[in-house]
């Protein structure tokens, strides 16, 4: 029979890949905790209306990259794109922001887009998003922004990635732009990429962002976005690049940084690197005050973000940014030689409870001891402990040094945690 492979684009995560994931996700989440956020966790199908009303049915995402299908009751369901629409979803099914009440929120979990997979982009991907909602002023928008510029210091890739800004002001200004916009572009059609006349009279702004060398050389000569942001747009932008400046957070102001969805206005952002290829950006957000109302709820003001954990983790490996105890799964391997199975059993369970977060790894099966050895060696331990009948009988346990050339010792089993607490480097 044939093999059943992964669905192309959905990879399975291997053990030896997990290690990495919990470290990038453990750090976000000790560093949002530290912000006083709040998880919830949203279904991955939602009804297909969610993401039209709100992603816009017009954009790249809803028209060629949604997985859609019809349920057994004839109801149109969608795997989630994105995560901010489910996260308004759930907080106005559940009134969490009923009464303009402060929200500050976060998830992680897979999204899906039929995209043509390559490295960095896949059909399954994952994102650790964060929105926040009743929370007008610029401080919000610049806090999600010092917030991410701490993890990338904590993850040490700060000095690989670039922060790039830009206000998109509010609907009449973006309206009267793209009027302005299409005026220009439509006497030069024929020199525009295909995807950007597709977008021309459907999503133009989203034309500014093409990577087509010869469109960007035509929006050259194209009108200034900056001449129709409106006093207050402007003013936000200037109180939170005051705010970023005072935080030591530095930027560049980037006019053609629009985002794919229609949702954003005012504050957009995105942390971009150049060590990926042309998958470049791992994070990115901005203001979307009109979604919630948009999604049937009250006006309400919001500012998120969402990051890629397959590019920040690629990232990371490129950079060699791993540190070694993230990678070692095991602090101690038992080796068990003879019928000591209960002493063996009762020591290794003793010792986890009194050493916190002792990873020991005991033989099970029996085999050789050079073939103990050769596992305790393969699974990164730092130490062995080899308890065979001789030891079991005198109440004690040998100890082997399995990095440096320390020379072996043994200790009384009642002896054994302490030394592990002394001995064991527990970042």
């Amino acid at each position: 029979m044939a093999q059943i492979t992964a669905i192309r684009g959905m990879n399975d995560i291997l053990p030896t890949q997990t290690p990495v994931w919990q470290y990038l996700e453990n750090t976000v989440k000790n560093l949002l905790a530290s912000y006083g956020y709040a998880e919830i966790r949203m279904p991955i199908v939602e009804n297909t209306s969610l993401f039209k009303r709100s992603i816009g049915e017009v954009t790249d995402i809803v028209e060629k990259e949604m997985y859609t299908f019809e349920d057994r009751n004839g109801d149109s369901l969608t795997l989630r794109p994105e995560g901010t629409a489910s996260c308004v979803r759930a907080c106005e099914e559940h009134s969490l922001i009923a009464n303009a009440a402060q929200q500050r929120l976060w998830y992680a979990g897979p999204m899906f887009r039929h995209e043509r997979p390559q490295k960095g982009r896949y059909r399954q991907f994952h994102q650790i998003g964060v929105e926040t909602f009743g929370m007008q002023g610029p401080d919000i928008d610049a806090e999600l922004i010092i917030m991410t510029h701490q993890l990338w210091c904590a993850l040490g890739i700060r000095n690989a990635v670039t922060l790039q800004i830009n206000t998109l002001a509010n609907a009449e200004s973006r309206q009267q732009y793209k009027d302005a916009l299409v005026a220009y572009l439509s006497q030069h059609t024929d020199k525009l990429d295909e995807d950007s006349q597709r977008r021309l009279h459907t999503n133009p702004l989203r034309i500014l962002d093409s990577k087509d060398q010869n469109t960007q050389a035509l929006l050259n000569d194209a009108p200034a976005f900056d001449a129709y942001i409106d006093a207050e747009s402007r003013e936000h932008f200037a109180r939170l690049r005051a705010l970023l400046d005072a935080s030591g957070v530095t930027y560049e102001v980037n006019p053609r940084l629009v985002r794919g969805l229609d949702y954003y206005g005012k504050t957009v952002f995105e942390w971009v690197t150049s060590e990926l290829g042309s998958q470049g950006t791992v994070c990115a957000g901005g203001r979307y005050d009109g979604l919630v109302e948009q999604l049937g709820g009250k006006p309400t003001p919001a500012v998120g973000f969402a990051m890629g954990v397959e590019r920040l983790i690629l990232l990371l490996e490129t950079l060699n940014a791993i540190p070694a105890h993230v990678l070692q799964s095991v602090d101690v391997f038992m080796a068990v030689a003879g019928n000591v199975e209960i002493n063996a059993i009762t020591l290794a369970n003793a010792l986890r409870v009194k050493v916190p977060g002792l990873r020991l790894l005991m033989n099970c099966g029996q085999g050789s001891f050079k073939s103990q050895m050769k596992k305790a060696d393969k699974c990164g331990a730092a130490f062995a402990l080899i308890l065979g009948e001789n030891e079991a009988e005198q109440g004690v346990v040998a100890i082997k040094h399995l990095r440096g050339d320390a020379e072996q010792i043994t200790l009384p089993q009642n002896e054994v945690a302490a030394w592990l607490m002394t001995n064991l480097d527990k970042k």
